[in-house]
């Protein structure tokens, strides 16, 4: 089968590319002819499709007046892209295309070639743009659902995108979308991760009949981590949204129980200063790791954190950890429930209750190494059920030969209207 990938990123930017270079890989090495479409930078994974690649836009920064209006145009709608896409579908005749994220650095453009081909379509829903125009549905430091029902100008009132012109943009792009139904009359299936997003998405007036549950997979370790550092670890990108605030005021409560913190991010000189301000020695920060240095971290950890204060939808951190084999202890927001069932393979905690976090740090501490075992065990057998990386491209395979199918008839349907 030939399939092409569309994603903004191609080099490992985030989870969402972690996701599509190992899914990329499992398919070829069952035969199949992969191809992926994206944006060009140089920490590329080298591909010969980056020829059909388009310019990637820095959207954190200005570039000056001239370039800054070609950014704003390419945001509501990448001519380019749309061209360089097209020349891809007709040189690769892919058989089923599997979008990603293209939201901003790719835009709804791409989607009318796939349309005008009449290819069968696919979209992994890896956060919640569908319906949110910021993505997140987390402004001001808390969940937020106030563009529900169409209300987009709210972006401006509550500054999402940090500028009134980004915000202004994001009115736009998502209006002109949303008016368009450009993503629903193009993708069969949005797959989602969690059985929160499925929900939000269908609250948030998606039609239910083209989403449909597909959890998110990781590597069951060979072994179990044999833990022993004596240390708790949170690995993810410092922002706001992950509550690392109020779970680091619990920590440095308890000087006893070590943490290190893998990762960068907005919020990190503001974590560090906290830290300093309470004279903290149990709180370290390693920063970036590359993927082989965590892996040796996390599996010396006595457990993950995820102190997340928004719907988180389906964490690798913890995804990776429960493959690991080790405990998680993470909020009872979003999709974390899904993965971590308290008292079974982890412990749930109120999101951003400092005390909370203090009386959950602390039933950890005092559960025996037996208890811990038991969790870690758990952990590995909620990944053996279904969401190992076999059983999950054997079910990509199967919904990719469902939607050819599907519009297969419907091609039919259409030539005997014709």
């Amino acid at each position: 089968m030939r399939i092409l990938h569309v994603n903004k990123f191609f080099d490992f930017h985030g989870g969402a590319e972690t996701y599509l270079h190992r899914i990329m890989e499992g398919q070829r090495a069952a035969g199949h002819d992969v191809h992926v479409f994206s944006t060009r930078t140089e920490k590329n994974i080298p591909t010969p499709d980056s020829k059909f690649f388009v310019k990637r836009w820095n959207m954190d920064r200005s570039d000056g007046a001239r370039r800054d209006i070609s950014k704003a145009m390419d945001f509501l709608w990448n001519r380019v892209a749309e061209r360089a896409m097209g020349e891809m579908i007709r040189v690769v005749k892919p058989e089923v295309i599997h979008l990603h994220n293209i939201y901003h650095h790719l835009s709804t453009s791409i989607l009318a070639p796939i349309r005008m081909h009449h290819i069968p379509c696919v979209q992994t829903l890896h956060d919640y743009k569908l319906a949110c125009p910021n993505y997140k549905m987390f402004t001001e430091g808390k969940p937020c659902e106030r563009c529900r029902g169409g209300k987009y100008r709210e972006m401006i009132s509550h500054n999402c995108f940090g500028n009134f012109s980004a915000n202004l943009l994001g009115v736009l792009e998502k209006n002109m979308t949303h008016a368009r139904q450009s993503y629903e009359k193009t993708v069969s299936l949005f797959l989602c991760p969690s059985h929160f997003l499925l929900e939000r998405m269908e609250n948030w007036g998606e039609p239910k009949k083209q989403l449909r549950y597909m959890p998110n997979p990781t590597e069951l370790a060979d072994t179990p981590a044999p833990r022993g550092g004596g240390y708790l670890l949170f690995a993810g990108r410092l922002s706001p949204e992950k509550g690392l605030d109020g779970f680091l005021k619990a920590a440095l409560r308890i000087p006893e129980m070590p943490v290190k913190i893998v990762g960068r991010g907005p919020e990190e000189v503001a974590l560090q200063r906290l830290v300093r301000e309470h004279h903290g020695t149990n709180i370290e920060f390693l920063g970036f790791r590359t993927p082989k240095e965590l892996t040796e971290i996390r599996r010396r950890a006595e457990a993950v954190v995820l102190p997340s204060i928004w719907y988180e939808n389906a964490s690798l951190s913890l995804l990776e950890a429960l493959g690991d084999g080790l405990p998680c202890l993470t909020t009872r927001i979003g999709g974390n429930p899904e993965l971590v069932e308290d008292e079974v393979n982890g412990l749930l905690v109120k999101p951003g209750d400092e005390a909370d976090w203090m009386r959950i740090i602390r039933r950890f501490q005092a559960l025996s190494s037996d208890a811990r075992d038991k969790m870690a065990q758990a952990g590995r057998e909620k990944i053996q059920r279904g969401r190992t990386w076999e059983a999950h491209l054997q079910e990509l395979e199967r919904i990719y030969k469902e939607v050819q199918k599907e519009k297969g008839l419907r091609h039919v349907a259409r030539e005997r209207r014709d």
